[in-house]
């Protein structure tokens, strides 16, 4: 096997690494993988791996931070505060589901992957709390900008939080269907999200109906 040149930065190499470690660990799952295989994608050997990156729990740790760090950022940049209320939640969707379109495998390895391992659970559950708190802030600014009444922050993550529940679960249907374009995943997010937000900027809310009286 020919190493890397050592003219190589230490951070392209860790990238290299962590390329090749989310892209075994989302094939065989993080016990099955090994860090042999890992090494010999990256094209460097064992030693350098784990001097670089430690144990195979801190490089699965590490593929689930950078991860994490490139879908928070993609949503943050993408939900520009000047556009409208409506543009900024699209906008916010389409990097969401871009991401998962274009890091298929980091995605398999934060969701799939990692939720199965008690370990790495915490880590995840930290990630989601940053996206849930970003679309919790874009539900504020849509109703603020609108000058509807605010229901208040509980109420507001409480939506936040079932609206990254249904994208989790839509990105999951992507996955699962090479031929799904993200474009499209995220139009019927965003038909299912702006319709239902759209009533409650206008004050409209659903309302349990009277139940019928059984018949004697």
């Amino acid at each position: 096997m020919t190493g890397p040149s050592r003219r190589l930065p230490r951070r392209v190499r860790e990238q290299q690494m962590l390329d090749a470690a989310t892209a075994v660990f989302s094939e065989r799952g993080f016990h099955a993988a090994s860090m042999d295989e890992i090494a010999e994608r990256a094209g460097i050997s064992k030693p350098m791996v784990y001097l670089y990156l430690g144990s195979k729990g801190e490089l699965f740790s590490a593929c689930i931070r950078r991860a994490g760090g490139q879908l928070t950022e993609a949503i943050s940049a993408a939900a520009d505060p000047g556009l409208p209320a409506e543009q900024q939640l699209w906008a916010a969707v389409q990097a969401f589901f871009g991401f998962v379109g274009e890091h298929r495998e980091a995605w398999a390895v934060m969701f799939r992957q990692a939720r199965g391992e008690g370990e790495f659970a915490g880590e995840v559950a930290g990630i989601r709390r940053l996206v849930v708190d970003n679309v919790a802030d874009l539900f504020a600014r849509a109703i603020h900008s609108a000058g509807a009444v605010d229901p208040g922050p509980d109420e507001l993550r409480a939506l936040a939080h079932a609206l990254v529940g249904t994208g989790e679960s839509m990105a999951e249907w992507l996955l699962d269907h090479p031929d799904e374009k993200p474009e499209t995943a995220a139009t019927r997010l965003m038909n299912m999200l702006w319709m239902g937000l759209g009533s409650l900027i206008r004050g409209e809310v659903w309302r349990s109906p009277v139940p019928v009286p059984p018949a004697r």
